[in-house]
This record gives C-alpha cells, sequence and structure tokens, in this order.
C-alpha cells in the first residue's frame, strides 16, 4: 500500500469493531482508516509526508455522532444572541438581557436559552421584558424551543393584541383581562416568527459553522439535524459545497400538521435527491405528535394527575399518523418522531405497525425521540418493530422540571416509568445517544455520566438518585454515540467505527472513561478531533 497520509502511534484504541476491538496503532491513507495494529508495525508504513501523531498511551475512540440536536438553528441562536443559560432568577434574566441590549445596536434584542423549569407564565412575561428592553422589540426562546416571550413593543410588532385566536397546536398565555402576556407556547412561536424580522442565510451559516467548531470540541464528527425546512437544507447545501462544515451532517425534514401527505412527500423526495454527499445527506421525516410536559402540551393516555388536570390532543390524529407513516415507509424515508406523553408514544408505534403491515420489513430503524413517558405496556413493542430510541439521558435526574413539574404532573404510578432506559434495552429496544442541543448540553461526557449515575453532574455523590434501577453503563453509552449513532444515520457502512475502510473520524481523550469512577467522566475533555483524517479540532494541553 502507498504511505499513509497520517499516523497514529502510543494509543489504547478502542475501535468499536467486534473484528479488532483493539490496537496501538492506525494509519489512515485518502481519509479512511488503512491499518490497526501494534505501534511498531503501523510505524513502520509511514513515509517521508506522513504525518505522525503521538498519542500518549491515551484513550482514541471514533469520532461520536449526535443523532438529534439543532445544529443550524441553535449555532444562529446561541452565536448571535443572548445566551440565558445562566439565569436563575428573574432578575439574572433581566439584567442579561439589558447587558445585551445595551452592548448590541439592533433592531431586535433577543435571547436564548432559559430554562422553563425555572420561568414560566407565573414569573415571566412581556412586563418582565420591558424592565429590560423598553426601547424596542425583545424576543427570547426557551431551551426546550416549546415556549417564548415577547415583551411589549414585540408584541405590538407582531400583532399579538387581546382576542387574537391560538393558532393550530399553539397557544397564547392570557391575563385575568384576557390579554396576551408575550407567554407562546408550541405553534404560537412559530404564528409570531412568520411575523418578525428574520436572520439572513448569512447568519445562520455563521451559526453552522459556530456549532460545528462546538460540537469538534465536543468530539463530534457527525450530527443528526433533527428538524430542518427549505432554508437548512439551502444554507447546509452551500457550505457542503464551500467545503466549509466540520462535522458530517444528516437532516431529518419537518412535516407539519398543515401539509397533505402527497405534498410532504414530494418535497422532502426533493431535498434527499438532491443531497445525497459524504458531508451532507437528508434522510428521514421528522414529525411532532405532541409537545412538552412543562406547558402540559404533552399527549397522555390518562389526564394529567394534579389539580389542574385536562390533557393535550395529538398534533396529528391518529388516523393522520397511519396515513403519513405508511406513505413515508413506502417511499423508504426513515421517520423520526417528537414523542413525550405516553399517547404521543403509542401513537408512534401504531404507526410504525400500520407501515410495516402495509409495506413490508426493512431496516428503516424508526426512531421514536426522548420517549419521557410510555405505558409499560409498549415496551416490547420496540424490539418488535424495530424502533430505535433516541434518548437524551442528561434529563433522567431530580431537578426542577422533572421534581416540581412532570413528576407532580403525571403522578408516581407513571413517573416510574419516565425514562426507563434499562427496561427499554433490557426489553431489546436499539437505541442511540444525543442532546438535542440547545436544549441541554452538548457535553456528551456529561450526558454519560448522567446516564450512568442518573444524578446531575457536578452534585455530590450522595444526591438523590433518580430511578436508579434506569440506570445504563459505559459501555452502553459510548456504542449510544457511536456504532448505533452511525446506523440511526443511515451511515455505519462509513462511520462508527474504526475499521479498515471506513472514514478516520476519530477522537483522542485525556482520560479512560472506560475505567475510571463514573462521577469523573463529566470532567473529560477532547484532546484532538479528525474528520477524514483532517485536524477539525486541537487542544492547547495536546503535543502529540
Amino acid at each position: 500500500m502507498p504511505a499513509p497520509d497520517l499516523i497514529i502511534v502510543n494509543a489504547d484504541i478502542v475501535t468499536m469493531d467486534p473484528l479488532t476491538p483493539r490496537a496501538e496503532a492506525l494509519a489512515v491513507a485518502a481519509g479512511r482508516i488503512a491499518a490497526l495494529g501494534r505501534s511498531a508495525e503501523i510505524a513502520a508504513l509511514a513515509g517521508p509526508d506522513t504525518r505522525i501523531v503521538d498519542a500518549g498511551g491515551r484513550l482514541v475512540l471514533p469520532g461520536f455522532q449526535d443523532t438529534h440536536i439543532h445544529l443550524q438553528d441553535s449555532g444562529q441562536g446561541y452565536g448571535q444572541n443572548a445566551d440565558l443559560t445562566e439565569a436563575r432568577t428573574v432578575d439574572e434574566l433581566v439584567d442579561i438581557m439589558r447587558a445585551f441590549g445595551a452592548t448590541h445596536d439592533r433592531p431586535w434584542v433577543d435571547g436564548v436559552g432559559w430554562y422553563t423549569g425555572i420561568f414560566t407564565e407565573d414569573n415571566l412575561d412581556r412586563h418582565v421584558l420591558d424592565r429590560a428592553v423598553p426601547d424596542r422589540p425583545c424576543f427570547i426562546l426557551a431551551s426546550d424551543g416549546h415556549n417564548a416571550c415577547l415583551n411589549s413593543r414585540a408584541c405590538d410588532f407582531v400583532g399579538l393584541v387581546k382576542g387574537v385566536a391560538d393558532p393550530p397546536n399553539g397557544h397564547f398565555v392570557l391575563d385575568a383581562d384576557g390579554a396576551p402576556t408575550g407567554m407562546l407556547h408550541e405553534d404560537a412561536i412559530k404564528w409570531a416568527d412568520e411575523r418578525m424580522p428574520q436572520p439572513t442565510d448569512d447568519d445562520f451559516a455563521f451559526g453552522v459553522k459556530w456549532a460545528a467548531a462546538l460540537a469538534n470540541r465536543n468530539g463530534f464528527t457527525g450530527v443528526l439535524d433533527a428538524s430542518v425546512g427549505d432554508r437548512h437544507v439551502r444554507v447546509y447545501d452551500r457550505l457542503d459545497k464551500a467545503g466549509e462544515l466540520t462535522v458530517r451532517v444528516c437532516a431529518t425534514a419537518r412535516v407539519d400538521p398543515s401539509e397533505t401527505v402527497a405534498g410532504a412527500l414530494a418535497r422532502v423526495s426533493a431535498y434527499r435527491a438532491a443531497h445525497q454527499s459524504a458531508m451532507f445527506t437528508v434522510h428521514s421525516a421528522k414529525f411532532f405528535l405532541d409537545g412538552v410536559l412543562e406547558n402540559r402540551t404533552a399527549a397522555m393516555l390518562e389526564p394529567y394527575s394534579d389539580a389542574i388536570g385536562g390533557n393535550a390532543a395529538l398534533m396529528f390524529s391518529h388516523d393522520r399518523v397511519l396515513d403519513f407513516f405508511i406513505a413515508f415507509d413506502a417511499a423508504r424515508f426513515q421517520l423520526h418522531v417528537h414523542v413525550i406523553g405516553d399517547h404521543a408514544c403509542r401513537a408512534a408505534l401504531d404507526g410504525f405497525e400500520a407501515a410495516r403491515k402495509a409495506n413490508g420489513r426493512w431496516p428503516s430503524l424508526h426512531q421514536v425521540a426522548h420517549v419521557q413517558c410510555i405505558d409499560p405496556a409498549d415496551i416490547p413493542r420496540f424490539r418488535e418493530l424495530g424502533a430505535m430510541m433516541n434518548i437524551q439521558p442528561l434529563w433522567a435526574r431530580h431537578e426542577p422540571s422533572v421534581t416540581d413539574v412532570a413528576l407532580p404532573m403525571i403522578g408516581a404510578a407513571r413517573g416510574r416509568w419516565m425514562y426507563a432506559f434499562r427496561s427499554l434495552i433490557d426489553a431489546g429496544a436499539p437505541y442511540a445517544l444525543s442532546s438535542d442541543w440547545g436544549v441541554s448540553t452538548f457535553n456528551p461526557f456529561e450526558i454519560m455520566q448522567t446516564a450512568i449515575t442518573r444524578q446531575p453532574p457536578g452534585r455530590p455523590s450522595d444526591h438523590p438518585v433518580f430511578l436508579p434501577q434506569e440506570r445504563m453503563t459505559i459501555e452502553e453509552c459510548v456504542r449510544g454515540y457511536t456504532t448505533h449513532a452511525a446506523q440511526a444515520a443511515w451511515r455505519d457502512a462509513d462511520t462508527g467505527s474504526l475499521s479498515p475502510g471506513k472514514f478516520a473520524d476519530i477522537i483522542v481523550l485525556d482520560r479512560d472513561i472506560f475505567s475510571i469512577a463514573p462521577h469523573d467522566i463529566g470532567e473529560t475533555r477532547v484532546m484532538l478531533t479528525l474528520l477524514g483524517g483532517r485536524e477539525v479540532h486541537r487542544h492547547a494541553a495536546f503535543s502529540g
């Protein structure tokens, strides 16, 4: 073979390939893994132009892949607007927005990342934002993307006044007099957004590059953008053709309840036909079947258990779920379904079952994203249907959105099956790990630590454990970010393991996450990230 372009030696390589599970060294040629073996034998392959990286005995893994994030939208949001993730009180939120407005001379002052476990319609409204930004319109989006708030000038700008009816699948919060408070739920955000000035394609291209750099620092070489439309596809295509992507982007195209089956299928089919490169591909269709518990839009099989009671309807009727899923499955699209409530989960599985009966069995790996609540009767159906749970383990912990909101809302009996990852894995459910960034941290090591401990990172080891019987192992977590993630993105032929012939998407870590104490995993740092053998991140402390 010709001399490799790159060699990594003196490494503890865990390939995630059962045929060659471990190695000391590897060689890269033309962007792909060329050979694995001992340091001496691989080093002997070097030519005069071969670059040699000494890993210093560190752990080397396949590049991670996050199979449910919002790279473009959150990149633009966090990269260009006020970051509210650290706000813990109303006064702190006001101070952050006021300071940002004072240093940014813009027609609108926007923020992103406030936490719905702290800020609700009871303590956040247009008057709060008027204190922060009295002279211009202000819009702030919650980290979950399902809630937002406008100040008074923004309400006036978009025409949100008393008497405006709720849009389909959305809600304007009203005060005692029936006037809008400025708080928006679900597709009320879309209603307001359509009436606001929009960022440009250049803004979103900046956001992609900003977010991709963050991804690389966290060890990611691939992502699945979990809700794209025309603008997303246009911006990704532009960056792909310019050679400016530093993560492989797989995209799932959002289908809106207002669309017809034929219209949605034609649109998403056009995306897929035009975008199948090594760096950008469209392979799936996204369906939101419900919202979130925090604003009472999660669809449950039985009414909520708290004093308010009530329930939420599916965003697609059950019959329409079947119609859409059968049609998209027949066209050989993967289905990627947002599910929070146990009714939404059952409806998704019913749709998969109907599609299989109509179209036959094929390796679709249709995905159920989040799986916050599940009826235990539906657990075996994941294995039976080959449905993959796409999970965000960082949420499976004692925190306000769980202890103060979700558990009182659904009660102890249903709460026992919240984020029931161990039960699902033991029942044979395929799975992949993800962050849902910018809803929560991009950091995979904090997420893996939480999956293993069911405790928040940074808390004492005696912090209460949330459903300890549902904990995962570190080996399961790494598979969820590598081999399983590659399967979820339909890229396992080229990624997911350090196997000869696959892309040289490689990360070097500062510690062995397989052997350290679980509570230390979250402190892991990525020393080096390679995409197709090309360096896209190097930690300042790494000299290899």
